[in-house]
This record gives structure tokens, sequence and C-alpha cells, in this order.
């Protein structure tokens, strides 16, 4: 079983907060990342956890918007993962903050 949920945030400095996000998770769980995209795997035991499985967030950079994928193997990773990644780059964009998440 999966979930996913997408969210187009707008924003001029999509390349920069992908790559701050990224960066800052990278330091503790698998990530990739260009200027342009980036993954990042959450462990489906991260934290103390036990989900079913592993949860992907995928950043896409387009010129006005963040684009924000997240796939989770449940409901509830899913919604920890949207307050997550909200939470995260809101701190990173405080000048913006807080950006809209239009969770689709």
């Amino acid at each position: 079983m999966s979930v996913s949920a997408t969210a187009r945030t707008p924003t001029t400095h999509a390349s920069k907060y992908l790559q701050q996000l990224c960066k800052h998770w990278q330091h503790n769980l698998a990530v990739d990342f260009d200027a342009q995209q980036g993954r990042v795997t959450f462990p489906k035991d991260a934290r103390g956890a036990d989900w079913p499985g592993d949860a992907v967030v995928t950043f896409t950079a387009e010129p006005d918007t963040l684009v924000t994928r997240i796939d989770a193997s449940v409901e509830g990773q899913l919604d920890g993962l949207k307050g997550a990644v909200a939470r995260h780059l809101d701190r990173f964009a405080f000048r913006e903050a807080p950006l809209a998440f239009d969770w689709e």
C-alpha cells in the first residue's frame, strides 16, 4: 500500500530551498540532489518509528514554485512528513514564511 501527496509552493527561491533542505537531511538520511531536483528517503524506522515501508520526498525547483511530492507507506507517515517538510522549509525560508502548502 502506498499514499502520496504533492504541494506546489510559490517562491522565487525554489532551487535555493531545495538545496538547503537536502543538505540539512543528508547528514543522517539517504539524499540525492542537484540545483533542480532532490530526493530524500526517510527509513521506515526513522526516529524510532515502525512504518510498513520507507517514505520518499522529492523536490523539483521550477522558476516560481517548489514542487514537493511525498510517497509514504501509510497515511500517518504521510501526515507526519507533510508537517516535517513544512516546518523545515519555513525555517529556511523565514523571510517568506509561512509558505503556502496546498497538499493534493
